[in-house]
């Protein structure tokens, strides 16, 4: 995955719950360094690491999540949950 993401980089990212599948919002995440994997990046999202590759749609900004989110999911973005 090529990216420009520094640690430090705030992006945007629909984050589904995996409790109701039907729900999701768009959610602030922080590209940090990972702590598990020395000179890799990761998104850190409600106090969790996620690899950051192409299984997760990043988005440079809130606007643009919420369209692909209104684009994916025909509505505004609600609630809590898995990213998507």
């Amino acid at each position: 995955m090529e990216n420009n993401y520094k640690a430090g980089d705030i992006v945007y990212v629909v984050y589904r719950n995996p409790h109701t599948y039907d729900v999701a919002n768009v959610q602030e995440a922080a590209v940090v360094h990972n702590p598990e994997y020395p000179g890799e990046l990761a998104l850190f999202l409600y106090e969790t690491y996620f690899p950051l590759d192409d299984n997760i749609a990043i988005y440079a900004s809130e606007g643009e999540a919420e369209r692909a989110y209104n684009d994916t999911f025909g509505g505004a973005a609600e609630s809590e949950g898995e990213l998507w």
